[in-house]
């Protein structure tokens, strides 16, 4: 972005000053009041913005496990002047924090992404081959590690810049930058929404954005979401079907 400042040869800058400062003293109470009025607009500017940062504390604190639906679009970029390619795909998402969670995408075609807390899980039902690799080998710097597996705001932002961002759709938004650059994702935006029920407060995951270091966008929207229901270790346990191929990694 190029910012576009007068030329200080063709700006009258002294007398303009004089001007102003002549006008401020026979309006002080105006220039008063657009002080304050200034200083109003950049705490809620501040507030606002912080508000993404303190949804995600609050989400990592508070909602111990979750449950939801999920509906997740994938954009790649466009290539040699064609229309980018666009997927779309369903499924289900629980967590028990801490490094315990499963994706279950339904269609259109049926995959299980499952940690158990030591290992992860990768189940292709076509293929029906299943590839294992060590948790701690791939966690860290994922969208997993942000809404799933961290266990305080501390230990979540030694792997990430974590940055606030303005309120959108009634959510609010907090940007999540790996400090690594060797892995292929460029960032995580996560939306956050406030809730109430049976009169207990609580913070729903809304929305979450990723996007790789090739372009491509990926948008999950998570809806019935539940906070905190009564989920255990065993329920995060994976058994490769008999007959499927294993590939450990």
């Amino acid at each position: 972005m190029t910012l576009i400042f007068p030329d200080p040869g063709t700006t009258p800058a002294v007398p303009l000053l004089r001007r102003f400062v002549r006008a401020a003293r026979r309006g002080t109470v105006l220039v008063s009041l657009g002080a304050v009025a200034m200083i109003s607009i950049a705490a809620y500017a501040q507030s606002a913005g912080a508000a993404g940062l303190n949804s995600l504390e609050d989400f990592i604190k508070t909602t111990k496990s979750g449950r939801a639906s999920f509906s997740q679009v994938v954009t790649s970029p466009s290539k040699d002047g064609q229309a980018p390619k666009i997927k779309t795909s369903t499924g289900s998402f629980e967590f028990l924090r801490p490094n315990r969670f499963k994706f279950i995408y339904k269609k259109p075609f049926e995959q299980s992404i499952v940690a158990d807390g030591q290992t992860l899980w990768l189940y292709d039902v076509d293929l029906n081959q299943v590839t294992s690799r060590k948790l701690a080998q791939v966690l860290n710097g994922t969208p997993a590690a942000v809404i799933a597996a961290a266990a305080d705001l501390k230990g979540l932002q030694a792997d990430f810049t974590l940055t606030p961002l303005p309120e959108k759709a009634g959510l609010q938004w907090v940007e999540a930058t790996p400090k690594t650059k060797e892995g292929q994702l460029q960032s995580i935006r996560v939306g956050f929404k406030a809730v109430e029920n049976q009169g207990q407060k609580g913070t729903e995951l809304g929305i979450l954005e990723i996007l790789d270091s090739f372009g491509q966008k990926s948008v999950m929207t998570f809806s019935q979401f539940e906070i905190n229901p009564a989920l255990s270790a065993a329920d995060f346990q994976f058994k490769p079907p008999a007959g499927a191929d294993v590939i450990r990694q």
